[in-house]
């Protein structure tokens, strides 16, 4: 083999081995992006006190009962936890993650709605709010809809005001 044969065969493996790296370097950069980070807060765990109410809802629809979701429950504490750093109401989160995605990335499939909030009201007067607006109150009776995740985070400047999220889902 020729010193340019050699040249050559090693700027070849050279940018092989380049190009390795950097398609490892973009699949730890995605792999980054859909980890799912979960806020914590006094929020966590509230789907079960709300089974009842959405009980009692559903029924006078003539609807079963929902079933709290560890799943929706994540999904919803991301986006309270989201909204109450960023200290405004959203369906999306930073760097374009929308609904659909965040639903993705906490593993629930199939159709999904959301509700949110922010306020300085407790549990039954946010339900009490959701049911008298006709598209809150649509989410709540789908009849498709079985399960449900909800969450609130207070706000870091004002402890009485929290930032709301239930994800109903099949």
């Amino acid at each position: 083999m020729t010193a340019e044969k050699i040249e050559i065969r090693q700027a070849d493996l050279n940018r092989r081995a380049w190009i390795k790296a950097a398609g490892l370097a973009a699949l730890i950069g995605l792999a980054a992006c859909s980890t799912v980070s979960v806020p914590t807060g006094q929020g966590a765990g509230v789907s079960s006190s709300a089974t009842a109410t959405l009980a009692s809802l559903r029924a006078t629809a003539g609807l079963g009962p929902l079933v709290p979701d560890a799943q929706l429950e994540q999904a919803a504490l991301q986006q309270a936890g989201y909204m109450a750093s960023r200290e405004r109401m959203s369906h999306t989160m930073g760097w374009g993650k929308d609904f659909a995605s965040r639903m993705k990335d906490n593993g629930v499939r199939g159709a999904a709605a959301e509700n949110i909030a922010e306020g300085r009201f407790d549990q039954q007067k946010l339900f009490d709010i959701w049911a008298h607006s006709p598209g809150h109150r649509r989410n709540m009776l789908d009849p498709d809809f079985s399960r449900f995740g909800l969450a609130y985070v207070r706000d870091g400047r004002d402890p009485n005001l929290r930032y709301w999220s239930l994800v109903l889902g099949k």
